[in-house]
């Protein structure tokens, strides 16, 4: 790390801005005087009063300080070359950082304790990698500006051995020493550390605590007889068989992660060497699932998930369990393993509703794991590694079921592991805690394309479909702005435009798949389209023997749809914020070049969906542009469109 770093501590030097007065009036001043101001409570007063620029009563009022106090303070900074002062007319002194006049390419580092943010200016690749490994992405504005939020799930899940461990990665990311929230942290640390299954001498498992008072005043308070039999002693309990995932769910939610230390059995061996080298990002990936054991692969679309959990595979060296939405998926994952690894065919069975073969790796879709007639199949056999593909679904009740299948190792993938029920985090309960890298560093390092994604509000395409909306109610109004005729014409215009682009254009309704396939004269790949149709459309497409399908929501995770330079999203922005991701996700591959259209109804509750469901793509570093188009007389609307485009999406 370069010492070339503006100083950015917001909890060195004492006493908070924030802290309340004990009711010594008398004591307040000298405290002030002994403790001073830090330059990033100077940065926390402008961003409180929206000025980059303050006077020194101005930072009093905001910092609830003396006037006196603070005049002196600010002395005091701008004698170590922190601030810069400057005389005005309609005041006395005003008062800058020193910062503001070399922001242009040096890496800046602000933390707010409180908020427990830290805002990031310029970052270097080593800076966000350890920032990666203890807080969370929230906001990258796609002009090198990048603001992390630690979360307690993101020090529960920080791949350390010890906090002192945990606390160097900090100090080497921020710069500096940030006692506040080192403090903070420390505290998640202990709550992560409170509570572990293991099992007893005599085969069964046991929940054990740090001390009796946790034992009693959390876990006791939250478990029944449902899920533990008695207490073994004043901080141990026997487990009931089978509720280990409830009883790691239930106290994670209490806010006390549950470390898994069970005696799970292994598995049969399997030799396993992966036949392609793993890119450096997914290499760490892999490192830290062997470390814990567990996890989740998260990363866009494009970035390798598959691959890298094959590298788990490899490193393992036990019979694997792959559980997959569908059986294209299935097929598909069979395929793969046979490419990428040193595995035989005959190692590798799939079990669904097409085929059902158990083997050293069996690839099976979630809705057969979890029916009973089959789980014994899957039981007998000791597995170890379980793979949970799109693993966003585990939380749900058809597909949760599969979780009760216990392995040493478990691993989910998902490019975009968010609910719209709020159940994520019940995702690395049950699988394990998130391990990845920011999408904005892939689409640095050139792993991924960035794509350029557009929303496009679309005129109705006649009177009487918008007279129809405007007296529909609830979800027929979805429908209705869903199947706006004015998009087959935008449709048609776009596909013009890129002559020689691969497209794939995604609707949600049937209806609405038929009417632009049959429009534009192409096939309609939805969820009523024959397996073996599917794959010769879908193969075709690959072999650039076709270079247009419309596709339905089957292509959102069901399917593996090959990569596409165009991608035209007519409806489903009624939908979730997961599926956003998955559709704009098709074009993110290493060759750049791809485009997004995101098609709403103008004047629907679509504008709203469209920036809704996009939001936290931009979040992510995509730049995320919009354009509104004005229907004219004749109904053509392009030489009135509005080029009102902006990347604050």
């Amino acid at each position: 790390m370069t010492n070339d770093r503006s100083p950015h501590d917001a909890s060195s030097g004492g006493t908070s801005s924030g802290s309340e007065s004990d009711g010594s009036d008398s004591s307040t001043e000298d405290e002030f005087e002994t403790d001073g101001i830090t330059l990033a409570e100077f940065h926390e007063a402008c961003q409180r009063e929206g000025r980059p620029v303050l006077t020194a009563g101005a930072v009093a009022r905001t910092l609830e300080q003396p006037h006196e106090a603070v005049s002196e303070q600010l002395e005091t900074l701008a004698k170590q070359g922190d601030l810069e002062r400057l005389s005005v007319s309609t005041d006395p002194v005003v008062w800058y950082p020193s910062e503001l006049e070399d922001l242009t390419d040096r890496e800046r580092v602000v933390i707010f304790p409180k908020r427990r943010e830290i805002v990031v200016d310029r970052p270097d690749q080593f800076t966000r990698a350890q920032l990666a490994q203890f807080a969370h992405l929230a906001d990258a504005n796609g002009e090198d500006g990048y603001r992390y939020v630690v979360r307690p799930e993101d020090v529960w899940q920080a791949p350390h051995d010890s906090f002192d461990a945990l606390a160097r990665t900090m100090r080497q990311a921020l710069g500096q020493r940030s006692e506040e929230l080192e403090e903070w942290v420390h505290s998640q640390w202990d709550r992560a550390h409170q509570f572990r299954l293991r099992t007893h001498e005599d085969g069964y498992t046991v929940l054990e605590a740090k001390s009796p008072e946790v034992m009693g005043n959390v876990a006791r308070q939250k478990l029944d007889e449902e899920h533990v039999h008695a207490p073994i002693s004043e901080s141990e309990d026997w487990v009931r068989e089978g509720s280990e995932a409830a009883i790691k769910r239930l106290l994670y939610e209490a806010g006390y992660p549950v470390q898994d230390h069970r005696d799970l059995e292994t598995g049969e061996s399997l030799s396993v060497d992966l036949q392609v080298s793993l890119r450096e990002y997914q290499q760490t990936w892999v490192d830290r699932f062997a470390e814990a054991g567990e996890g989740v692969f998260v990363g866009p679309p494009g970035s390798g998930k598959t691959v890298a959990a094959m590298g788990a595979m490899a490193h393992v060296e036990g019979e694997t369990l792959v559980l997959v939405p569908s059986r294209d998926l299935a097929r598909q994952w069979a395929d793969a393993v046979a490419e990428y690894t040193s595995l035989e065919p005959s190692q590798i069975g799939q079990y669904h509703g097409g085929q059902k073969n158990v083997r050293p790796v069996t690839i099976a879709t979630y809705q057969i794991a979890g029916m009973d007639r089959h789980r014994s199949l899957f039981d007998d056999r000791e597995w170890g590694l379980v793979i949970f593909d799109e693993c966003q679904h585990v939380p749900s009740d058809v597909y949760r079921r599969s979780t009760h299948l216990q392995s040493r190792h478990r691993l989910g993938l998902s490019a975009s592991p968010i609910r719209e029920d709020d159940r994520q985090t019940e995702i690395f309960t049950l699988v394990g805690p998130p391990i990845g890298t920011d999408w904005q560093a892939l689409f640095d390092a050139g792993f991924v394309a960035e794509p350029e994604l557009e929303i496009r509000y679309v005129p109705w395409g006649d009177d009487e479909q918008r007279n129809t909306y405007t007296s529909a109610e609830g979800r027929e109004k979805y429908r209705i702005a869903a199947r706006n005729r004015g998009k087959v014409d935008e449709i048609r215009y776009l596909l013009s435009s890129h002559p020689d682009s691969k497209a794939l254009v995604f609707v949600d309704y049937l209806e609405q798949g038929r009417d632009v396939a049959a429009a534009l004269d192409v096939p309609f790949l939805s969820g009523e389209t024959p397996h073996h149709e599917r794959r010769r459309l879908l193969e075709e497409f690959r072999r650039d023997e076709r270079d247009l399908l419309v596709v339905s929501r089957v292509g959102d995770e069901g399917i593996d749809l090959p990569t596409a330079d165009l991608a035209i999203v007519a409806s489903g922005l009624g939908g979730s914020r997961r599926q956003g991701t998955q559709r704009a996700g098709r074009t993110m591959r290493p060759a750049g070049g791809a485009l997004v259209y995101v098609l709403a109804t103008r004047g629907s509750r679509e504008e709203d969906f469209a920036r809704r469901q996009l939001q936290h793509l931009g979040r992510k570093g995509m730049t995320v542009r919009e354009r509104t188009l004005e229907r004219s007389g004749d109904g053509d609307d392009r030489d009135s469109q509005a080029d009102g485009e902006t990347s604050e999406t």
